[in-house]
């Protein structure tokens, strides 16, 4: 039996439930295995751009209600809108117990000022026209995704290596890795502006923590990922950030009986 990790602070972001891409079960498995103080969604947790009443699993369900649970036990739960579950936005400082809806946080860690926040207020494609088309690109994205999954499920059998269809093509697009630095090095400037010591941001779906010096100052950036691709968080304790990497082998022996293969996926690409 395991015990718990104890955390002060935990940070998703960029779950997407409701999408075929989301790992779900994973990201179940992984948070009954700790137990923090602080729970950041940093947005992007429901998909509701993409949402639909023909395709919400039970894991993803179950996802919430763990939240929901530990909210009831005495983690302070920041949900944190971003792009895809912006209809929140209207529910802006709703507080319930420990569960709070905001648009940013700011937090006091070990005497140090850490700023959450999603980060697509830096990206032009969620606005306007651009915002449409970044909905029926998003279509495409999830579509690839339940692709490379099934193909992925079809690697597996033959003991071949997973491979990663969306991320090869955003790492190989020049614009999109420039987005990327031009991104983080915006948060990060504008951080230091308002003299925070951390500033920590979703959307890109690039899990990373790195210094970053401008000639006003210095400042600690962190991403915390996504749980389409990299199944990735950010945990703080006694003043040190960590990436959490999601393991397979080890979830693996914390839960023997579970199937970690998306078969209702593999059955819906059969049998369109």
């Amino acid at each position: 039996m395991y015990s718990k990790r104890e955390l002060q602070v935990l940070v998703i972001s960029d779950v997407h439930l409701g999408t075929f891409g989301c790992h779900a079960k994973e990201l179940l498995h992984y948070l009954k295995t700790v137990n923090p103080q602080t729970l950041v969604l940093n947005g992007d947790i429901i998909d509701m751009w993409n949402f639909s009443k023909s395709y919400f699993p039970s894991a993803h369900m179950d996802v919430l209600r763990q939240i929901m649970k530990m909210a009831s036990h005495g983690t302070h739960v920041y949900y944190i809108t971003g792009n895809h579950d912006e209809m929140l936005r209207k529910y802006t400082d709703l507080q319930l117990g420990n569960f709070e809806i905001v648009d940013k946080l700011v937090l006091n860690l070990n005497g140090k000022r850490a700023w959450f926040f999603h980060g697509d207020v830096f990206d032009s494609s969620t606005k306007g026209y651009a915002k449409l088309l970044a909905k029926l690109g998003g279509k495409g994205y999830d579509l690839l995704i339940l692709i490379n999954r099934f193909i992925n499920w079809v690697l597996q059998l033959f003991g071949r290596e997973k491979m990663s269809f969306s991320k090869k093509v955003k790492d190989s697009v020049k614009k999109a890795v420039a987005f990327v630095n031009d991104f983080e090095t915006t948060a990060a400037e504008l951080a230091i502006e308002k003299n925070y010591d951390y500033v920590a941001c979703g959307h890109i779906h690039m899990p990373q923590i790195k210094e970053v010096k401008t000639d006003k100052g210095s400042i600690t950036y962190l991403n915390s990922g996504d749980w389409i691709e990299n199944l990735t968080a950010l945990e703080y304790n006694n003043g040190s950030w960590e990436i959490f990497h999601y393991d397979k082998n080890y979830f693996d022996l914390i839960y023997p009986k579970e199937n970690f293969v998306e078969q209702d996926i593999v059955s819906k690409i059969l049998a369109s």
